[in-house]
């Protein structure tokens, strides 16, 4: 860890060891799930669908889960990488008071971390709007191949929240299993694109910067507002802010530290420091 930036990390976490980390979608490119924005924070994929139009639109549901269908593959034999591994021994050493990530593919806790607040829920579950009962996607994944054992689409590109982008456009004749309790709208427990994330877990991540000593920004732009606003929340409240994270982001003007590189070659190198 002999870069100026690092040694700067490397104190700053030693002068904050009780840190909020807020995760995001750089945390797990290296385990192969593109994010969703460039370096400078331009969106790399189509725009993800919007809630108020899955929860009105049947096509836009069956469309959703077409191209979920065809993606959830990639998401399920993703593996945590060195910037999960990482956090969770930062956690395991005493660094990290709560993880507040914004991915939803679940690499934090199967990497070891424990004190995880899924701030956009995780895609292995399946949630119905209307009774709220929850299943598990694998079993869900198995019921979509059951009654769409014709249905072929060849994959081109895959989305962080595993949407992937199909060689064909015509999902009239892909069919979405019912809630088996109640026959209502199935969705994966996550916070789509126009949907609130739920109160109880704001107010939680927010407790959690209120009571650590520092916030650190791990591989996120902070474009999107759910996660931007702890970043107001720790500036506030008087918290120091660093940030890993290849690109441009929404706060790099309230950091008081700012390294521009990527969180699984930076985190790796500091855990190495403090267990040698």
């Amino acid at each position: 860890m002999s870069q100026p930036g690092h040694r700067q990390l490397e104190r700053f976490l030693s002068t904050h060891p009780r840190l909020a980390v807020l995760a995001g979608a750089g945390c797990s490119t290296g385990s192969g799930i593109p994010d969703y924005r460039d370096d400078n924070g331009e969106w790399k994929h189509a725009k993800p669908v919007q809630f108020a139009d899955f929860l009105r639109d049947a096509d836009v549901r069956k469309r959703y889960w077409a191209r979920s269908f065809a993606g959830w593959g990639r998401i399920a034999s993703a593996r945590p990488n060195a910037a999960h591994t990482a956090l969770a021994a930062l956690e395991e050493h005493g660094f990290v008071e709560r993880l507040i990530t914004q991915n939803v593919d679940n690499l934090h806790r199967r990497a070891g971390s424990r004190r995880v607040i899924d701030l956009h829920g995780v895609l292995d579950k399946v949630r119905c709007l209307d009774c709220d009962l929850i299943t598990g996607r694998p079993g869900f994944q198995r019921r979509l191949q059951d009654v769409n054992a014709e249905w072929v689409a060849e994959v081109t590109a895959v989305a962080p929240d595993g949407d992937a982008a199909l060689s064909r456009s015509d999902f009239s004749s892909f069919v979405v299993p019912e809630c088996p309790n109640c026959g209502g709208i199935l969705k994966p427990d996550v916070v789509f694109f126009g949907e609130s994330v739920p109160a109880r877990r704001v107010q939680e991540a927010s407790d959690a910067v209120s009571n650590a000593d520092a916030l650190l920004v791990v591989g996120s732009s902070l474009m999107v507002f759910s996660g931007f606003r702890f970043a107001r929340i720790a500036r506030e409240l008087g918290k120091p802010i660093a940030i890993v994270n290849r690109g441009v982001t929404r706060a790099d003007d309230m950091a008081n530290l700012k390294i521009r590189e990527d969180c699984t070659k930076v985190l790796p190198a500091f855990v190495e420091r403090i267990a040698a």
